[in-house]
């Protein structure tokens, strides 16, 4: 997940670079809602992932 907002990420800064400032905007803000997905279920897994076994 953390490579697709990474890809969105570099197709928003390659858009913006040539002016496509729609596209570079809706590339950004996939990116964004990816990578703070990205974070949560990680801290999810930290958290879940360090049960003490019975």
């Amino acid at each position: 997940m953390l490579y697709w907002a990474a890809v969105f990420f570099i197709v928003a800064i390659i858009a913006a670079v040539f002016g496509f400032t729609g596209i570079a905007g809706g590339a950004a803000s996939i990116a964004q809602v990816l990578f703070f997905l990205f974070l949560v279920l990680f801290v999810v897994s930290l958290i879940l992932g360090r049960r003490p076994t019975i």
